[in-house]
């Protein structure tokens, strides 16, 4: 996705709900949308097209991924067994971008991708600095010695933005998180109605 420099806390109020992965603020002084005329616009009702656009938006907006990201993922989500809006999110979770949030590393997952690409996190013992790499039950994630001292990484650690998920096990003194079991759609940290999302999908891929 291209990188996300444009008012954070604005595009939550138009959304009508806090994405962890995108800010560490909150709307609930200004939980209307944006503009002139949002106090009217939160009253006034959405067309089905309208929801269903939200509810995909929020998922982009949180975990930083582009249109042509989501519809592969979507793609992949579809095969299985396992309900389509269970198994995106899943994977979604495992991005290492998000794993880095996740585990208290980083205040957002914009600034936890921002700590992958500039390579101070290690996948198993090596460097990698590719935020969209997906992660597996038993794969460890650190963050360099060195890059612990970073002032954000610091931050982070003292007062972390989401309690641990129980899916990963998080060694704060050495800045190191496992996957302990795959992530389910109950470890989301934001309220999201994925039979919509799915719905949006099902004539576009």
């Amino acid at each position: 996705m291209a990188r996300m420099t444009g008012p954070r806390l604005k595009i939550m109020r138009a959304l009508g709900v806090e994405l962890p992965g995108l800010s560490r603020k909150s709307i609930e002084n200004r939980p209307n949308p944006p503009g002139q005329h949002g106090q009217q616009a939160s009253r006034r009702r959405r067309s089905d097209f309208a929801v269903k656009l939200m509810e995909k938006q929020k998922i982009r907006f949180n975990y930083g991924v582009s249109e042509k990201q989501m519809r592969r993922l979507i793609l992949e989500a579809r095969k299985g067994s396992e309900p389509t809006g269970d198994k995106l999110m899943s994977l979604l979770e495992r991005r290492l971008d998000n794993v880095v949030f996740r585990a208290g590393f980083a205040p957002t997952g914009i600034a936890a991708r921002q700590l992958v690409n500039h390579g101070h996190v290690l996948l198993n013992g090596k460097p990698v600095n590719i935020a969209s790499v997906r992660l597996q039950v038993g794969d460890v994630v650190t963050v360099k010695e060195k890059s612990r001292k970073i002032p954000m990484v610091v931050e982070a650690l003292a007062t972390p933005s989401l309690t641990v998920p129980e899916w990963l096990s998080v060694e704060a003194v050495s800045a190191t998180a496992k996957i302990g079991h795959l992530p389910s759609i109950e470890d989301v940290p934001f309220a999201i109605d994925m039979q919509q999302v799915v719905e949006f999908y099902s004539n576009r891929v």
